[in-house]
């Protein structure tokens, strides 16, 4: 299957960090300004890694009580689950919700599970939930989780390729998503190829106010100049 936007177009997005796409869909979709991107705390121990851009794959974990499948039945979820996360098309990020009354009583993520995610084309997780093995997850899988936590409890995949709710962002399975260390935001994929260019704008006009404030003698009155307003009124 083939990826809705150009490998161009995943690129120029992946140079861009989480906070600018937004400031870009506010211009590209006026309609997104309040919604669609992560709003809740979340732990974020790789801040170094670079952005990641990726067709989100999707489930929902609980890890609170014990199954009441049978470990066959479970193995088969698992297993299917697993076979949804390496459909294309890819790159894909994998974003799952934990519906535990307290989430991240259990971790799905560690050392194994970002090893097979990533060894299935998922650049990260984010995620509600909790995570652990810090030093020994896959090299340069991103993680944007709860908490870290210590346990796997009863650990395991309820639901899979369904709409999640994480850190208050909805996500349809196949959206595109786009995260770095500050979070994550859905993309539209209509205007993707729009978000490159409106935030070089966006940048072009932020660089004058700045480079302005680095100067000696910067005020307000020098802020009203370049805003076009009059001061007087």
């Amino acid at each position: 299957m083939s990826s809705p936007v150009s490998d161009e177009v995943l690129a120029a997005l992946r140079a861009l960090d989480t906070p600018t796409v937004c400031n870009a869909l506010e211009v590209v979709a006026p309609e997104r300004r309040g919604f669609g991107y992560t709003i809740s705390p979340f732990f974020a121990p790789r801040p170094h890694l670079e952005p990641i851009v990726g067709y989100a794959r999707t489930g929902k974990i609980r890890a609170q009580t014990p199954p009441t499948d049978d470990a066959d039945a479970s193995t088969r979820t698992r297993l299917a689950y697993y076979e949804h996360i390496g459909q294309g098309p890819g790159p894909t990020i994998t974003v799952i919700e934990d519906i535990d009354e307290i989430p991240g009583y259990g971790a799905w993520w560690g050392e194994v599970n970002t090893n097979i995610h990533k060894g299935l084309g998922s650049l990260g997780v984010i995620t509600n939930g909790s995570i652990r093995d810090l030093p020994d997850s896959a090299e340069g899988f991103q993680l944007l989780a709860g908490m870290p936590g210590p346990s796997h409890a009863w650990v395991r995949v309820e639901e899979y390729n369904v709409p999640v709710e994480v850190l208050g962002m909805h996500v349809e399975p196949g959206d595109l998503i786009h995260a770095d260390q500050h979070g994550a935001v859905v993309i539209p994929i209509d205007v993707a190829d729009q978000v490159p260019q409106a935030a070089a704008d966006i940048a072009a006009k932020e660089a004058v106010l700045i480079n302005a404030s680095q100067q000696p003698g910067f005020n307000a009155a020098k802020l009203y100049e370049l805003m076009g307003v009059d001061p007087g009124h």
